[in-house]
C-alpha cells in the first residue's frame, strides 16, 4: 500500500461530484508504477498511479485519504472513483509507517484525472468487507467481486503456480502440446456435454438427415495415448480444459483445468519382493510429479517436503482410514478384525489421550450402519460381544473372540468407540467408519478444539481394484455390469494379468495411482494398457461393450496395434492444488469467471434456451 497525501486546497476545488461526473475526451499519462512497487528508493521521484478509490479515511479536519487499489496493491489518494494520480514520492512519519509493499513511503499528489466514475448504485461494494455480498450476488456481479483484494491475489498465485510447473516440465523435455476441443463421444464414465454441428449425415434407413455432434473432452485422454502412439512424442502436457455435465460441489467445476502429462516407454510393475511399497509400474510418472510438487511447494509455500512421498496401498488404506484418500494429519485409525468374508471395526476416542476429539464426541452424530458405545465400569471387558453389531455376527469357523480389537483398544471408562461390520474386501470410496472419523475431524474442528495443520501431508495411493460394479452415477453407461475404477485404459497389475483372463475379475489391481495431499485427491494417473489385445479383451469381456461402444475406440486399438510404446501418465487437478495453496474454500475462489453451484453462469446467464429456428439450422427439433 501506498499512502497519497492531497493538499487541502486541491482537495477542496478538485473533489465536487459535478467534477467525477464530468468526463471531458483528454489525452492523460501512461501509468509508471504499481501501487504496491514504491520503496524509499523512489523518494523524491516523480510517479504516475492508477485504480479504483476505496471509502474515505479522515486523518483531520485538514486532511482526508482515500484508498487507492489496483490490482496489485492499494494506495490512499483523496477522491472517490477511477482516477490516475500524478504526485512525488516521499518518506512517512515515523509513526505512519507499516511493513508490507509501500509501507515506509507515500506520494504527494499535485494532479490527478478523472477516468471513469463508479456508478452510485452499484449491487455491491467490494470494499465493503463488513456487509459482504451473498455469493449469489457476488456470482451475477462477478467483475465487481474480482476487485476484492484476497481474489486478485487468488489469480496472481495461480498465474505463478501455472509459470513454475511450465518451467519444471520444460527443464524436463515435456513438450506443451494442444489437444483438440471438439471431440467423439464416447463411453468412458461421466456424462459429456454435446456440441451439435450443421454438418449432416443421410441415414441409409430413414432417408432423413441425422443431426451429428462433438463431445467436449472429459479429459484428454485419449488424444494423449495417440501422441505416445505416434512416436513424435516422448513427453506430453498442458494445462487442459476438461468438461463434465455433473452438478457442481466446492471441489467441482463443470468446465475445470487440469495438468495433464504422459509419457512414453514407462515401466510396467517392480517384483513384490522389492523393498519400496510402490509395487506397480509408473515410477517415471511418480519421480517427474514429486519433483513437479516440491518445486511448487518450496516456492510458493516455503515448505521443505520428504525426498520421497510415502506409498500406501488401496487395501491398506480404506482398512486403516476407511477412505481411499485418507487425511493423515490425525490419528483416529480404525481398528478391524477379520472374519472370512467380512470383518469388525472400530474407531475409539480416548478420554486419556484424544484431547482434541474427546471434547465433541460424545455430541458427534453416529453415521448410519454404525454402533456408538460409550465404556463404562459395566461394559469395560464385554462391550464388544454385547454390541448389536457383534451380536448379529455369525462368522463362520467359530464366534468373535473377545481379545481382538478389544485388547487392542485398551478403552476405559469414559472412552467412546464406534463399532460396525465392513467387507473384508474394501470396495468403493469410503466406509461407515471413515465417514465417521471425518465427521469428528469436522465437528472438532467447527468447535475449536482441534485445528488442522496447514503443513502438506503428501501421500500415494495405489493398487486399486481394476474394476468395480457400477455405482449409480456410472450405471448408465455400464448397465449393471463391471465399470473400470479409473477409465477403461488401465493397465492391470502386471501379478494379476493371469487372474484377468481366467475372469477372476474381482482379484484383478490397476496400476493407477492416485496423489492425495490432507485427505484431498489431487491428481490421479496410471500406466495404460499398450497392448491391443489385451484392452479388446477388456472392452468385450470385461466391460462387455456392444459394437456400437467399441466402436468409439477404434481408432485408439489401430494405434495400439501399430507399434505403441509402454506409456503412462496423470493428471493434477490444477484448479483443486492452487485452492489448497491459497487456502481457499472453494475453488470458484481461484477461478476467474467459474460455475454456480448448479453448474450455471449467474453472470452470462447461460445455460440458455436456443431459438427454434436456429435448431433447426443443426436438424434438432425441440419437444
Amino acid at each position: 500500500m501506498v499512502r497519497l497525501s492531497l493538499p487541502l486546497s486541491i482537495s477542496r476545488t478538485r473533489t465536487t461530484h459535478s467534477v467525477f461526473r464530468w468526463c471531458a475526451p483528454a489525452p492523460f499519462p501512461k501509468r509508471s508504477h504499481n501501487c504496491g512497487a514504491l520503496t524509499s528508493a523512489d523518494v523524491g521521484s516523480p510517479v504516475v498511479l492508477a485504480g479504483w478509490l476505496l471509502p474515505e479515511r479522515k486523518l483531520s479536519k485538514s486532511l482526508s485519504f482515500f484508498p487507492l487499489r489496483d490490482s496489485y496493491e492499494l494506495a490512499r489518494v483523496p477522491v472517490e472513483s477511477t482516477v490516475l494520480v500524478q504526485g512525488t514520492v516521499r518518506k512517512r512519519p515515523d509513526k505512519q509507517r507499516r511493513p508490507g509493499p509501500a509501507g515506509d513511503v507515500e506520494v504527494l499528489v499535485t494532479d490527478f484525472t478523472l477516468l471513469n466514475p463508479a456508478d452510485p448504485h452499484m449491487p455491491f461494494l467490494p470494499s465493503d468487507t463488513q456487509n459482504k455480498a451473498n455469493e449469489d450476488l457476488r456470482s451475477q456481479y462477478r467483475y465487481l467481486d474480482l476487485r476484492r483484494p484476497e481474489l486478485s491475489d487468488n489469480l496472481r498465485k495461480r498465474s505463478k503456480v501455472a509459470h513454475i510447473v511450465r518451467s519444471v516440465l520444460n527443464q524436463q523435455d515435456f513438450l506443451e502440446v494442444e489437444t483438440p476441443i471438439l471431440l467423439k463421444s464416447s463411453p468412458e464414465g461421466a456424462r459429456e456435454f454435446l456440441v451439435p454441428t450443421r454438418v449432416q449425415r443421410v441415414s441409409d434407413r430413414a432417408k432423413v438427415q441425422e443431426p451429428l455432434f462433438f463431445a467436449l473432452p472429459q479429459s484428454p485422454q485419449q488424444p494423449k495415448q495417440l501422441l505416445m502412439c505416434s512416436g513424435g512424442v516422448d513427453r506430453y502436457y498442458q494445462f487442459a480444459r476438461c468438461f463434465r455435465d455433473e452438478d457442481g460441489r466446492k471441489d467441482r467445476q463443470p468446465e475445470f483445468t487440469q495438468i495433464d502429462l504422459e509419457m512414453a516407454f514407462v515401466s510396467w510393475g517392480n517384483t513384490n519382493i522389492d523393498p519400496d511399497p510402490w509395487r506397480i509400474g509408473g515410477h517415471e510418472v511418480r519421480d517427474v510429479i514429486e519433483q513437479l510438487v516440491k518445486t511448487v511447494w518450496s516456492q510458493m509455500e516455503n515448505a521443505s517436503l520428504p525426498d520421497r512421498f510415502p506409498v500406501m496401498t488401496y487395501h491398506e488404506a480404506m482398512l486403516r482410514f476407511g477412505s481411499d484418500k485418507p487425511d493423515t494429519r490425525f490419528k483416529l485409525e480404525v481398528c478391524a478384525r477379520r472374519f472370512h468374508e467380512e470383518s469388525i471395526g472400530c474407531v475409539a476416542v480416548r478420554q486419556s489421550d484424544d484431547a482434541s476429539f474427546y471434547p465433541i464426541a460424545h455430541d458427534c452424530p453416529t453415521e448410519d450402519g454404525l454402533d456408538r458405545i460409550v465404556i463404562t465400569t459395566e461394559n469395560a471387558s464385554s462391550w464388544l460381544v454385547d454390541s448389536p453389531t457383534v451380536q448379529g455376527f455369525s462368522p463362520r469357523g467359530g464366534k468373535c473372540p473377545e481379545s481382538d480389537p478389544n485388547e487392542k483398544l485398551r478403552l476405559q471408562p469414559g472412552d467412546v468407540v464406534w463399532i460396525g461390520k465392513q467387507p473384508a474386501q474394501p470396495e468403493g470410496g469410503s466406509t461407515a467408519l471413515g465417514r465417521q472419523r471425518l465427521r469428528l475431524a469436522e465437528l472438532a474442528q467447527s468447535r475449536g478444539t482441534y485445528t488442522p495443520t496447514r503443513s502438506p501431508h503428501f501421500l500415494w495411493i495405489t493398487e486399486f481394484p481394476l474394476f468395480t460394479r457400477a455405482d449409480a452415477e456410472k450405471d448408465a453407461f455400464a448397465k449393471g455390469r463391471w465399470s473400470s475404477t479409473h477409465h477403461p485404459f488401465t493397465a492391470p497389475a502386471w501379478q494379476d494379468v493371469q487372474a484377468l483372463y481366467d475372469g477372476r475379475i474381482s482379484e484383478v489391481r490397476g496400476q493407477h495411482y492416485d496423489l492425495v495431499l490432507n485427505g484431498i485427491e489431487i491428481g490421479g494417473g496410471s500406466v495404460r494398457v499398450h497392448d491391443a489385445m489385451m484392452q479388446e479383451f477388456i472392452f468385450t469381456q470385461v466391460l462387455q461393450l456392444d459394437e456400437h461402444e467399441k466402436s468409439s475406440f477404434n481408432h485408439l486399438l489401430y494405434a495400439l496395434r501399430c507399434g505403441a510404446p509402454p506409456h503412462g501418465g496423470i493428471a493434477l487437478g490444477f484448479d483443486r492444488m492452487v485452492a489448497i495453496l491459497c487456502n481457499a474454500s472453494s475453488i470458484r475462489d481461484v477461478i476467474a469467471f467459474p460455475k454456480t453451484s448448479a453448474g450455471t453462469d449467474a453472470l452470462l446467464k447461460s445455460p440458455a434456451p436456443i431459438h427454434k429456428d436456429i435448431l433447426n439450422q443443426y436438424g434438432i427439433q425441440p419437444r
